[in-house]
């Protein structure tokens, strides 16, 4: 049976070299896996890929990485970028070997998901702002604002402005952005207000560059969780790496409490 068709200079899987593709993939993960798993564990070397939305790159895993990369100089990681829903096919694929998500508590088929903290989220806005001294701002007070969006498909973005749909307030969707970053100099410098997850305004907050309105967000937020597969095979670095987000996720955590 062929797996590959050749059209022209370029050759394409057949319909039974797409269905063996995964178990193709499998294979060869588990043959980098069987030789790290003969190395000693204090010398751990290999790759571990991780996936993650840009708000957690950029905001929970440096310090995790860091420690990790500390311990075991010698593995390779790589970080994907990516949207909470496509890296965690990733990882059902086994391309990933885990991902992090910013969403509400789900499951997915096949995968062990992990919730690591509920994240409270921040509605921000700009210094002098005329909601900043409102005692508790409501959906009616934002009829008129001008609200910057993360991209289309984020979790937070959609519960956001469900629960102001719910209300009668139908935000313009025409100012959309794909960095946080971007958002808040945006927002810094007078061009509307957004809701983004308070870990990623922390530091702006603390400076006085932005402000929190007093926004009840208990019914919007979002969990940051860890995915990966319930039957692969864990390798020493996967379970060292593992127990330092636990570590680090219990200390996340007790800063809330």
């Amino acid at each position: 049976m062929p797996l590959f068709d050749r059209l022209g200079k370029r050759i394409m899987l057949t319909d039974a070299g797409r269905r063996l593709l995964p178990f193709a993939q499998e294979i060869a993960n588990m043959h980098v896996l069987a030789k790290e798993a003969l190395r000693s564990q204090n010398e751990l070397v290999g790759t571990l890929k991780i996936g993650a939305p840009e708000s957690l790159a950029a905001f929970r895993l440096p310090e995790i990485i860091r420690e990790f990369r500390e311990r075991y100089p010698q593995m390779k990681i790589i970080l994907k970028p990516g949207a909470c829903w496509e890296l965690n096919e990733l990882v059902a694929s086994g391309e990933l070997d885990l991902a992090f998500s910013l969403q509400p508590e789900t499951e997915f088929k096949d995968l062990h998901i992990e919730t690591l903290i509920q994240e409270p989220m921040a509605l921000i806005a700009p210094k002098g702002h005329r909601l900043e001294h409102f005692s508790f701002v409501q959906p009616a007070d934002l009829k008129e604002e001008i609200i910057l969006h993360t991209e289309s498909g984020c979790t937070y973005r959609a519960l956001f402005e469900s629960y102001l749909n719910r209300h009668g307030i139908f935000p313009d969707p025409n100012l959309e952005f794909w960095s946080i970053e971007a958002i808040k100099q945006c927002v810094i410098n007078g061009l509307g207000i957004s809701f983004l997850p308070r870990v990623t305004v922390e530091s702006e907050l603390q400076e006085g560059k932005l402000i929190q309105l007093a926004w009840d967000d208990v019914s919007q937020r979002v969990s940051t969780q860890v995915a990966y597969r319930m039957k692969k095979w864990k390798s020493p670095a996967f379970d060292e790496f593992l127990q330092i987000v636990q570590k680090h996720a219990s200390v996340w955590r007790s800063e809330l409490t």
